[in-house]
């Protein structure tokens, strides 16, 4: 072979090399996208889904354990640098409750204000505070965010929680004084596994509207409005809730409801739900 022949064969043998470099550096890409997608299916499904197994757990933990007559109930609280309004609005609501046996599980979701000096004045053995050390990576869209925001704060309580029974209450929210006393005795009456209620919704103008809740469905219940029994807790917020746009509440209430538990509505409204922050900055 000439010498120009084999200056051609090796520029080709070049070219041929870079184009295979270019082929494998486009696969790894695609099979990264790939992997990606695959990553994001599953996620979904966690946020869509509970596996049967789950629940045929649940109603064999229910035939096992019986409804005490005098349930103890956590109220689990997640809180991020609202420290007034958990302290003076939403803890006094509790610790007023006329139903005594209860605990009060309040996380912080890295707070860096005064909210646990500010509940450590209140000195009541039944509330303990535990504050998360570092920020969680949420959503950066605010709107995204805010459907999720506080979820590692309350899968955290839950994971604390010691209650027969449990209940939440947002750190800007009050519960009515007599609403365990009245839920335990509905909920041991009537056998139930999980319980909703109406409540009072702040409207825009400070205005209060009743939720008559008539159903277990979106927009119907919330955070707030809810007592369950405690096998719920395996049950958590997902973080990818916003990935289908779904409040993190919801979503979970979602996947227990298709647990199958007994499940009642309250008639009385017991909660009053104020307007949050997202809110009034949409204006909503």
């Amino acid at each position: 072979m000439s010498i120009l022949g084999k200056i051609r064969r090796y520029r080709s043998l070049l070219a041929a090399a870079d184009r295979l470099g270019q082929w494998e550096a486009a696969s790894r890409q695609q099979l990264e996208r790939m992997k990606w997608s695959l990553e994001q299916v599953e996620m979904l499904k966690s946020s869509l889904e509970v596996p049967q197994t789950l629940a045929d757990d649940f109603f064999q933990w229910k035939a096992a354990n019986a409804i005490p007559s005098q349930p103890f109930v956590s109220i689990c609280v997640a809180t991020f640098n609202r420290a007034a309004l958990v302290t003076e609005r939403c803890l006094t609501s509790l610790i007023k409750q006329s139903y005594k046996n209860f605990e009060v599980v309040v996380v912080g979701d890295c707070c860096t204000d005064d909210t646990a000096e500010l509940i450590g004045t209140i000195g009541d053995p039944r509330l303990k505070f535990i504050n998360l050390p570092d920020k969680p990576d949420y959503p950066s869209d605010p709107q995204r965010r805010w459907l999720v925001a506080g979820t590692r704060a309350m899968n955290k309580a839950l994971s604390l929680a010691q209650g027969d029974y449990i209940t939440h209450l947002d750190d800007d929210d009050e519960h009515l004084p007599d609403r365990l006393e009245k839920l335990v005795d509905f909920a041991v009456a009537n056998q139930c596994d999980f319980v909703w209620h109406p409540f009072w919704q702040q409207g825009p103008n400070g205005d209060w509207k009743l939720n008559d809740s008539l159903d277990f469905a979106y927009t119907q219940i919330t955070t707030s409005s809810v007592f369950y029994r405690s096998w719920f807790k395996k049950i958590e917020w997902n973080v990818n809730a916003h990935r289908l746009l779904e409040p993190g509440d919801w979503n979970r209430f979602r996947r227990v409801k298709y647990i199958g538990p007994k499940a009642m509505r309250f008639p009385e409204p017991l909660l009053r739900h104020y307007r949050e922050r997202q809110q009034m900055a949409n204006g909503k």
